[in-house]
């Protein structure tokens, strides 16, 4: 039996993690909003996954048993919360939306997690203000229980790519169609073709931390061309699959050169 670490407080710091490292199933008697500044983050929980790109936070209630999993370099950034303190009213993993403000109040808060001044203490109520006011997303991939349908599941999520009908994949199962399409319904609170494409985003999260291409990316997770594959991830997470590549996100931080145009002389005027 796999023992649960048990961390009381949860922590406030910040934590690098390399390419596919994990962090072991644990729980805090604290809530903690974990975010990560580089990377996608995946939490998983007996009940299924949260992933999380830079523009994302995810939300942990206190008392949750869960695990880290670092696709790509991960920035891990952790804000613990006493457990009496809870402005989302949430008593489940949740993914939040990080926008430009909310991410910035995260970096600057987990930069120095020992201090304790007033300005501090004012800086974690902007946070959570901020946090309350963040949308929720449906980032959650949720896992099966029902062993006929984890066998599609499993299929699928060994080659998300996978065409094959819910008909075709039923052979896999030993169950029928409308039992499988039942169960998706009553196991994973969405249907067939939902699921597929939460585990083809999820896939395509991880395989862009590890800088694959955009096109190749679309093609692995099932998408018929790139554009297609670009116009669900921008509605699923509000930006471009190229912004969560390594290689991009680099040179769009980098600074830009500014080059001034000489400035032609007048006659009579400049010498």
């Amino acid at each position: 039996m796999t023992r649960i670490r048990h961390e009381p407080v949860a922590p406030t710091r910040t934590q690098w993690l390399a390419p596919g490292s994990d962090i072991d199933a644990h729980r805090h008697d604290d809530h903690q909003i974990v975010y990560a500044a580089r990377g996608v983050l995946a939490i998983t929980t007996d009940v299924g996954t949260w992933i999380a790109p830079a523009t994302r936070a995810i939300w942990v209630p206190a008392g949750t048993v869960h695990a880290h999993h670092a696709h790509g370099a991960l920035d891990l950034r952790l804000v613990g919360l006493p457990a009496t303190d809870n402005p989302l009213g949430l008593d489940a993993p949740t993914v939040l939306t990080a926008g430009p403000l909310l991410r910035e109040l995260i970096l600057a808060y987990t930069g120095d997690p020992e201090e304790d001044s007033p300005e501090r203490r004012r800086l974690l109520a902007v946070l959570l203000d901020q946090l309350a006011a963040s949308p929720q997303q449906p980032v959650h991939l949720p896992a099966p229980t029902d062993t006929r349908l984890k066998r599609v599941c499993d299929v699928l999520r060994a080659d998300p790519g996978d065409q094959r009908t819910l008909t075709a994949l039923s052979r896999e199962a030993g169950a029928s169609t409308r039992t499988l399409s039942r169960l998706f319904m009553s196991d994973l609170g969405m249907t067939f073709p939902q699921w597929r494409t939460q585990l083809r985003l999820y896939h395509a999260l991880v395989l862009l931390a590890e800088d694959v291409p955009v096109t190749t990316v679309a093609h692995q997770c099932g998408w018929s061309s790139a554009s297609a594959f670009i116009d669900v991830f921008r509605r699923a997470y509000g930006d471009t699959p190229g912004r969560h590549r390594p290689r991009e996100r680099r040179a769009s931080a980098a600074p830009t050169v500014q080059t001034r145009r000489p400035r032609r002389l007048r006659p009579g005027v400049d010498r």
